[in-house]
């Protein structure tokens, strides 16, 4: 497994420790100091693999780091995963709102906010805020009781994005961010942005063919090509 392709697993490694599946993970997580994954912990020593570059510095490796697309190609990928969200989004029946995702208890309505709510919190980030686990996990408001609803959200998320990107004059994505795995470049998160939206567009293509609804315009492997994306769909 490629180093950035391992961070994208949510599990604290050396111990093997994953929240999701293991009881003792967040006494584990609690003991070494932090509050969220993925981190890697050796003994009482431990960073949050969050960042690429801290994880090859812990770990005493010799690889580069760093985004393989750039600023502009980031963006790009992001309005093509959430174009396909909001194609595909409202194609899943109102009556699976409350459906329970596989591997995590996420209901379906979550999960379909989820996938904008990720760019939103980007957004609000590079607009000055502070990336917060509270903050990127902000769910659905009440009122969004249909998937129709949801993706009416969704593209103002889209439509924010692009005004963002083209009023921005450096689009070097250099300048800092402040994150809770400490300070970032743009770029970073940019790329952290891009492929966590991505793979949770993923999960809800595999999740219409559960449900027997054919994708509208599926996505081919050419649009997560050089992203630090999971093997597997779906956490374990």
């Amino acid at each position: 497994m490629k180093l950035k392709e391992f961070l994208s697993v949510r599990a604290i490694e050396f111990d093997s420790v994953n929240i999701l599946d293991d009881q003792e993970g967040l006494p584990e997580l609690r003991r070494l100091g932090a509050r969220s994954i993925p981190v890697l912990s050796r003994g009482d020593d431990w960073t949050f693999a969050q960042n690429i570059g801290h994880v090859v510095k812990f770990l005493g490796l010799n690889e580069a780091t760093g985004p393989a697309l750039s600023p502009a190609e980031l963006v790009a990928r992001m309005d093509v995963f959430l174009s396909a969200a909001i194609r595909n989004v409202k194609l899943m029946p109102d009556s699976e709102l409350e459906t329970q995702a596989p591997g995590r208890p996420r209901a379906f309505r979550v999960l379909g906010h989820h996938i904008f709510r990720i760019v939103e919190t980007f957004l609000e980030v590079a607009d000055g805020a502070e990336l917060t686990y509270e903050r990127i996990g902000i769910g659905p408001s009440d009122d969004m009781q249909s998937f129709a609803s949801i993706v009416a959200y969704g593209e103002t998320v889209l439509a924010r994005l692009r005004a963002f990107w083209a009023a921005k004059a450096d689009k070097s994505g250099k300048e800092m961010v402040q994150t809770y795995y400490g300070p970032q470049m743009l770029h970073e998160l940019m790329e952290r942005t891009t492929w966590h939206s991505g793979q949770h567009v993923r999960q809800w293509f595999m999740l219409l063919g559960m449900h027997g609804v054919t994708p509208d315009q599926p996505l081919g492997d050419e649009a997560f090509a050089k992203l630090p994306m999971p093997s597997s769909v779906w956490d374990g």
